[in-house]
C-alpha cells in the first residue's frame, strides 16, 4: 500500500484590473502585436492599490476549499509558493493561515520564483508521504507588478498578478502508475546562473530592486531543462510521454511553452495554455492554469499531467500526478 497525494480541490484568484497589450504604447516603444509576437501574451490581471499577496493567496484558497468541499479546519498544512511576499515575515502563508481562522496545523513559504509552485508541491507531497500532514493547502500566488521596471519593455510586459491554490489528500494507493495523485517529482537548481533572472535589490542589501532578465538566455535553458525534466518525471513514474493527456506548464511564454512540447514529441493540443489571458504570473502560473483548464473541461479525473517550470536561480522542476 502507497500513500498518495491526491487532488481533491482545486481553484484561483483574479485581481479586477485586466491590462491589455494596448495600454503599454502610450509609454513604451511597444506595440500589441510586438508582446503578442514574441510572448504570446495578449493581456494581464495587475493587483489593486493595496491588494496584496496573501489576499490573494486567501482568496484562491478559499475557491479550492471550496471545490473540495470542506472547510479549513479540515487542512494540517498550508505551503505557500511566492517571491512576493507582503512582508519581509512573517510568511504569507501563516497571514493565509490566519485569514482562513486556522488555530492549528502549520503554515510556510516556499520561494523558488517561476519553479515555486513544483517546489510547493515536491514539500506537500513528501510531508503526505511521510504522514507529517493528511491535507495540505499549497498556493502559488504573486505580485510581480510591484517590482517591475515601467521603463524596461522587454520585462514590464510579460508580468501579471494573480493566484491559483490545490488541495491535497492522502490517499491509500496500489503504488503503480495508475494510481491517483503525485507519482513522481524532480528538482533542480544551479546558482551559477543567478544573472539570467533577478531582482536587483533586497534586505541584506538594504535596497529595493526591479526584476531584470536575460532573455535570450532564459529561454536557451528553458526549453532543455524543462523537457529534460519533465522526462525525468516521467521515467521515475514509469512512464513516458505517450501516456500523457495533459502538459499544464508554467505560463511564461508561449514559444518556451511550444518548443517544450515539440521536445516532448507532443501535439501543443494536449497543452494547457493560459499566458495570453494572464501574462506570467511566476509561481501562480501552473494552479492557475489547473483550475482553468479544470473549468473549460480539459482536466478530468483519471488524466495523467506533466507540470513544470523554471525560474531565477536558475529552478527548475517538474511533477507527474494523475488528477
Amino acid at each position: 500500500m502507497t500513500t498518495r497525494a491526491v487532488v481533491i480541490g482545486v481553484g484561483h484568484y483574479l485581481p479586477e484590473r485586466v491590462v491589455p497589450n494596448s495600454e503599454f504604447e502610450a509609454t513604451l516603444d511597444t506595440t500589441d502585436e510586438w508582446i503578442r509576437t514574441r510572448s504570446g501574451i495578449e493581456r494581464r490581471h495587475f493587483a489593486a492599490e493595496g491588494e496584496t499577496t496573501s489576499q490573494m493567496a486567501a482568496n484562491a484558497a478559499r475557491a479550492a476549499l471550496a471545490d473540495a468541499g470542506i472547510g479549513a479546519d479540515r487542512i494540517d498544512t498550508i505551503i505557500v509558493a511566492t517571491s512576493t511576499a507582503d512582508l519581509t515575515f512573517p510568511s504569507a502563508a501563516t497571514m493565509v493561515q490566519a485569514e482562513l481562522e486556522m488555530e492549528t496545523g502549520f503554515a510556510f513559504d516556499v520561494q523558488a520564483v517561476c519553479a515555486g509552485f513544483i517546489y510547493a508541491l515536491a514539500n506537500a507531497n513528501a510531508l503526505i508521504a511521510s504522514g507529517q500532514a493528511e491535507r495540505v493547502l499549497v498556493i502559488g500566488a504573486e505580485t510581480f507588478s510591484r517590482i517591475m521596471d515601467w521603463s524596461d519593455r522587454s520585462t514590464c510586459v510579460l508580468f501579471g498578478d494573480g493566484a491559483g491554490a490545490l488541495v491535497l489528500e492522502a490517499r491509500p494507493g496500489g503504488g503503480t502508475s495508475d494510481d491517483r495523485g503525485i507519482l513522481a517529482t524532480d528538482l533542480h537548481s544551479d546558482g551559477r546562473y543567478k544573472d539570467l533572472l533577478y531582482v536587483d535589490g533586497g534586505v541584506s542589501t538594504q535596497s529595493t530592486g526591479h526584476l531584470r532578465m536575460q532573455g535570450n538566455q532564459v529561454f536557451r535553458h528553458a526549453v532543455e531543462k524543462l523537457a529534460s525534466t519533465a522526462n525525468i518525471s516521467l521515467g521515475k513514474a514509469n512512464l513516458t510521454s505517450d501516456d500523457v493527456d495533459w502538459i499544464v506548464p508554467h505560463q511564461a511564454n508561449i514559444r518556451i511553452i511550444q518548443g517544450t512540447a515539440k521536445k516532448m514529441g507532443l501535439p501543443m493540443d494536449k497543452v494547457v495554455v493560459t499566458v495570453q489571458d494572464h501574462g506570467n504570473t511566476s509561481a501562480a502560473s501552473i494552479p492557475l492554469a489547473l483550475s482553468v483548464g479544470k473549468q473549460r473541461g480539459q482536466i478530468k479525473e483519471g488524466d495523467l499531467i506533466v507540470t513544470e517550470a523554471i525560474g531565477g536561480g536558475l529552478a527548475w522542476g517538474s511533477v507527474v500526478l494523475r488528477w
